[in-house]
């Protein structure tokens, strides 16, 4: 009967550690995300920001 309780500790153990490491690995997986959105908008919003301006002044009729 000890030999049973002790697996039975060494699993619900090592369970608890699996959870645990899948929160690390989607914490780590959103922060790689967030970095990467943070890159690209900031690489390519000047571009997004003329386009719409060009948009803009397209409707915005000619001072004259």
């Amino acid at each position: 009967m000890e030999k049973l309780t002790k697996m039975y500790v060494q699993m619900q153990t090592k369970l608890q550690d699996q959870k645990g490491a899948t929160m690390v690995e989607y914490g780590l997986m959103v922060a790689l995300i967030a970095a990467v959105s943070v890159v690209v908008v900031g690489a390519l919003g000047g571009e997004v920001n003329d386009a719409f301006q060009k948009v803009v002044d397209g409707f915005t009729p000619p001072a004259g």
